[in-house]
């Protein structure tokens, strides 16, 4: 435990630096080198005239390839490969000038003025300001039903456009020139250059956009400005990714082909990678079977990596007798979290009752006790009284296949059974469907993790805000919360929006929309001819500097 609060502890130490680091009047020079490499690496290279293919799993079908749609991991490496942003993150989650050449900020902090470097899309399209411009005001287009739209909240009236309150030619966002964007903010914003690495701010081409509206789900008509191009998806099989020769900075992407599999089942995956069919499995982009977990540690091969990230079960809270919150806490504080870390996940994870990650955590004793079964029983009592009954009916509890969310949703079941005697219906949905039943609140309790876009409290309490919020889910809201959001957004004082948040959690915990379980690590095996693969602090993976090398 405490080697692992250590290792959390420097994610946060990074993490905070790039707060620190965004406040400059420009963005991080491109490194000069990727992610870190092994001892030795300098004497082995690419073999020449070979192609460098990279073999991947990535579980399940993306929800999407649309950078304004995407809302979940999977499709977050398949558009962060293929697309390119502002600004792109670097191996410490610290943002570095990408497709804009330079950015100067104003005094105040809340003007930024982009410079756009020449570059193409992969149809041979220039990337304009325009393509930034228009990307974000579709974001906020109430139509295209971006889940991730509030991302956007911290320009100038992006929510009042979002929410019909305002034009789009009101948004703070405009193209000076086809070089230049001007972005304008609600308030000063020391994370918006992270926030501009993100797939919800990357740009579309408009052309191919406004002619063709389903453009991002084929192959044969997605259209990209990233490292890579997609040139095919065989829909829950496989697709494939080319290095985009149109790319602005290709001579620094080494890889030919990327193939991803959407294989479910986590031990034919790593049996494939056994039998070197795979060069990766496991996270961020896809799972390992947890019984493989001890063998693989043994063996040298297991690669953990700590991620400011949470596992938790979401709760419908609009109806049933989830809708009361004390049986919600009683679910909550009856789960035995530290059995499931030390007998499931096995490689770290730290057991947290809180909604926030280690590396931001506000509370590090949390709001409840682990596995507090007689509090548990008495919440769960006066809950059914509160509603006047005295039986509940069964609760389900959906999770998306893969080995590791089966165990922990088993482990649930039946110490839910045992410890408050409440029977509970398991049901797996593919990735896909089971991320369109949450977000339109058909289900009771689901799992879901949640990878932070940047190392703030904000972005898991933003989360939260609105009922309708695009990832809330849950259909709990809290005006006193909300309020307490929006004085943090004008808080300057580092300590006093610290206690700002706090309060906002309490009231959160005190309602428990989702049960905690875990601040996360990824773990994966991976060939030893892999080099340059990115995953940093946050979770986030990229393929841009991945190399094959023999």
């Amino acid at each position: 435990m405490n080697k692992t609060f250590k290792l959390l502890f420097g994610v946060s130490l990074v993490a905070g630096s790039i707060l620190a680091g965004c406040s400059g009047n420009q963005a991080a020079a491109p490194p000069s080198a990727p992610a870190e490499q092994k001892a030795g690496e300098a004497k082995q290279t690419a073999s020449a005239g070979k192609p460098q293919v990279f073999r991947a799993n990535l579980t399940s079908e993306p929800s999407t390839a649309d950078p304004g749609l995407a809302k979940d991991a999977t499709s977050g490496a398949v558009v962060r490969a293929t697309f390119d942003g502002l600004t792109r993150l670097d191996k410490d989650a610290k943002p570095m000038n990408s497709v804009a050449s330079d950015v100067k900020i104003s005094d105040d902090k809340r003007v930024y003025t982009f410079t756009i470097r020449d570059s193409k899309w992969s149809n041979g399209d220039p990337v304009t300001a325009h393509d930034f411009e228009y990307a974000w005001k579709r974001v906020l287009n109430p139509k295209l039903g971006a889940e991730y739209a509030y991302q956007l909240y911290y320009i100038k009236n992006a929510e009042k456009v979002h929410t019909g309150k305002a034009q789009a030619t009101e948004l703070g966002v405009k193209a000076l020139d086809d070089k230049t964007l001007e972005v304008t903010l609600e308030n000063p914003t020391p994370f918006f250059l992270e926030l501009t690495a993100f797939y919800t701010y990357y740009p579309v081409d408009k052309k191919v956009a406004e002619a063709n509206p389903n453009w991002a789900n084929e192959a044969a008509t997605h259209v990209s400005n990233g490292p890579f191009k997609m040139t095919g998806w065989e829909h829950k099989s496989k697709i494939v990714l080319e290095k985009n020769e149109n790319y602005w900075d290709k001579d620094a992407v080494k890889l030919d082909r990327i193939e991803f599999a959407m294989i479910e089942d986590d031990n034919t995956a790593l049996s494939m990678f056994d039998n070197n069919e795979l060069d990766w499995a496991g996270q961020p982009l896809g799972g390992l079977p947890t019984d493989a977990i001890p063998s693989l540690k043994e063996a040298g091969k297991l690669v953990v990596h700590p991620k400011a990230t949470m596992y938790w079960y979401k709760i419908n809270t609009t109806k049933g007798p989830l809708k009361n919150a004390k049986i919600r806490k009683a679910l909550a504080y009856a789960v035995d979290r530290q059995s499931i870390v030390d007998n499931i996940t096995q490689v770290g994870q730290v057991p947290t009752m809180g909604m926030l990650p280690q590396s931001m955590i506000i509370k590090p004793e949390g709001y409840f006790r682990d596995n507090d079964v007689e509090t548990a029983k008495k919440l769960l009592a006066e809950g059914m009284q509160e509603l006047g009954v005295t039986t509940l009916p069964t609760i389900t509890m959906s999770y998306n296949p893969t080995d590791r969310h089966k165990k922990i949703a088993e482990a649930m079941q039946d110490q839910w059974k045992r410890n408050l005697g409440i029977d509970v219906k398991l049901a797996i949905k593919e990735f896909k469907v089971h991320l369109q039943d949450l977000h339109e609140l058909n289900y009771e309790i689901g799992r879901l993790g949640w990878n932070a876009d940047f190392n703030d409290p904000i972005n898991y309490l933003e989360m939260f805000r609105d009922a309708k919020t695009g990832n809330n889910d849950t259909g709990w809201e809290d005006e006193r919360y909300k309020e307490l959001l929006k004085q943090s957004a004008l808080e300057s004082d580092p300590e006093k929006r610290k206690q700002l948040f706090a309060e906002a959690e309490q009231i959160f915990m005190d309602a428990m929309p989702v049960i905690p379980l875990f601040t996360d690590v990824d773990v994966w095996v991976q060939s030893d001819k892999v080099r340059g693969v990115q995953v940093d602090g946050l979770g986030f993976i990229d393929l841009k500097w991945a190399e094959m090398v023999e």
